[in-house]
C-alpha cells in the first residue's frame, strides 16, 4: 500500500534551512529559520537554564508521566506571566491552563478542542501569517478566512483595512491574532488598537485565539503581554497559545501552554475536562524538563532576575541590530526608504525585498531569506552584516 505515497514538498521554512546546511560557500548567512542567535550566529542556552538543569540533574526523584493537563506549577506560573500575577480572571477562577508540546501543539490542541465541542467551521488569520498556521487549522478541517494585515506601500499595518474586514466576521467564528511581535511582518497593534479590537471581539461575539510565542522580544516581558491583558480584560472567552522556545531559549524541549479564559469557573472547570481528554487522545501527556526548567526559574527570585535579564539582552540585540541594519544600507547609498525595520518589533522583519531579490541573494551570495522577504534579523551579527548589506544593494 505504500506506493500510494507521493512525495511531499519542503517546508517552505526548515527546508530553506536543509539547503543552507548543504551549501559549501564558508560566507553563508542563514535569515530563514526563526531561531535567535546571539553575535557569535550561536543559538545560546540561557545561564539560568544551565543552573536549573544542574540543579534537576542532582535533585530529580523520579522519570515518572505528568499529569496529561502537565506541571500544576508550571501552569500556575505560566498563567502569572502571561496574564499578570493580580488578573482577576485567575482570582476568580476563570482561567484554566495545560502543558503543551511546544506552542505548536497548542494551536493543534486549540483545534481539535473547538472542533470537537463547539463545531466551529472557520479561523480567520492575518494576511499575511506564519506559513503554519493555515496548515495546522485545514487539517483540523476547519474553513480558512483573512483579514488584511500588512501594507506594502508604507510598510506598516493595514489597519483601516483590517478593521473593516473585523467588522464582517460573523459570530462564534475565531480570529487569530498575533500577542507580540507579528510573525512575519515585526507590526504590532498599539494600546488604543488593541482597544478597538477588544470591543469588536465582545460586541460580535468572536472567539479570540491568541499566538504569544515571543513574549519579552519585543519591548519587555509586561509591555509584550498588554496586548493579551486588554483582550482578556474585555472579553469573557479567549483562548492564548504560548511558547517557551525563544524566551526561555528551550527549542528542543518543546514546551508550551494553552490558557483557556472562561466567563464563569463552572465552565471553565468543563473546558478543561474537555482540554484534557483532547491531550489524551493525541500524546496523552506532556513532556517534563522544559516545564520543569521553567518553573523552576519563575518561582526562584535570584534565578527569576537572572533570567529577565537575559531576555532584555536578546531584545536589546534585536533592535541594535535593526538600527544598525538601516545605517549600513544608508552609509552604502541605498536610496530605497528601509527605516521602517527600525520601527518594527521581535526577530522577524518584512524587509520589503522580492521573491526575485531573494531568490538572487540566495543564488549568488548564499544568503537565505524566506520567499516573502521575511528576515530573522537575529541572525545579523556584527561579522555578517557589511557582507549582507553589500549583497542587499547588488540586488536592488
Amino acid at each position: 500500500m505504500l506506493e500510494k505515497f507521493i512525495m511531499a514538498p519542503p517546508d517552505p521554512i526548515l527546508g530553506l534551512t536543509e539547503a543552507f546546511l548543504k551549501d559549501s560557500n564558508p560566507n553563508k548567512i542563514n535569515l530563514g529559520v526563526g531561531v535567535y542567535k546571539d553575535n557569535l550566529n550561536k543559538t545560546p542556552i540561557f545561564n539560568t537554564v544551565k543552573k536549573v538543569e544542574k540543579f534537576l540533574l542532582e535533585k530529580e526523584q523520579t522519570k515518572s508521566y505528568l499529569p496529561i493537563s502537565g506541571s500544576p506549577e508550571f501552569c500556575e506560573n505560566v498563567q502569572w506571566l502571561v496574564l499578570g500575577k493580580n488578573n482577576c480572571a485567575i482570582s476568580e477562577k476563570r482561567v484554566a491552563t495545560v502543558q503543551t508540546v511546544g506552542g505548536t501543539s497548542a494551536l493543534r490542541i486549540f483545534a481539535d478542542l473547538i472542533k470537537a465541542n463547539i463545531g466551529t467551521k472557520k479561523i480567520w488569520l492575518s494576511d499575511p501569517t506564519w506559513e503554519n498556521h493555515a496548515k495546522i487549522f485545514q487539517t483540523a478541517g476547519f474553513e480558512m478566512g483573512t483579514y488584511p494585515y500588512y501594507n506594502p506601500e508604507n510598510h506598516g499595518l493595514a489597519w483601516d483595512k483590517m478593521l473593516a474586514t473585523l467588522e464582517t466576521i460573523p459570530e462564534g467564528d475565531i480570529l487569530l491574532l498575533h500577542g507580540c511581535c507579528h510573525n512575519p511582518t515585526g507590526i504590532d497593534l498599539n494600546k488604543e488598537q488593541w482597544l478597538t479590537v477588544a470591543d469588536i471581539l465582545k460586541t460580535r461575539g468572536i472567539l479570540p485565539l491568541i499566538d504569544f510565542a515571543y513574549q519579552g522580544l519585543g519591548d519587555g516581558l509586561e509591555e509584550d503581554a498588554q496586548g493579551i491583558r486588554t483582550i482578556v480584560e474585555k472579553v469573557p472567552e479567549v483562548f492564548i497559545c504560548s511558547s517557551f522556545s525563544k524566551n526561555f531559549g528551550l527549542y528542543n524541549e518543546r514546551c508550551g501552554a494553552l490558557i483557556s479564559v472562561c466567563a464563569d469557573s463552572e465552565t471553565c472547570q468543563k473546558v478543561l475536562s474537555q482540554m484534557k481528554v483532547t491531550i489524551r487522545t493525541n500524546y496523552s501527556n506532556p513532556p517534563a524538563h522544559g516545564a520543569h526548567i521553567v518553573h523552576t526559574i519563575l518561582t526562584n527570585e535570584d534565578l527569576r532576575k537572572e533570567w529577565e535579564q537575559e531576555v532584555k539582552e536578546m531584545c536589546s540585540r534585536i533592535k541594535t541590530m535593526r538600527k544598525l541594519f538601516v545605517e549600513k544600507l544608508k552609509e552604502k547609498g541605498v536610496t530605497q526608504d528601509f527605516s521602517f525595520i527600525e520601527e518594527q518589533k521581535g526577530m522577524f522583519s518584512f524587509s520589503g525585498l522580492t521573491k526575485e531579490q531573494v531568490l538572487r541573494l540566495r543564488e549568488e551570495f548564499s544568503i537565505y531569506i524566506v520567499n516573502s522577504g521575511r528576515i530573522n534579523v537575529a541572525g545579523i551579527t556584527t561579522d555578517n552584516i557589511d557582507r549582507l548589506v553589500e549583497a542587499i544593494t547588488q540586488v536592488l
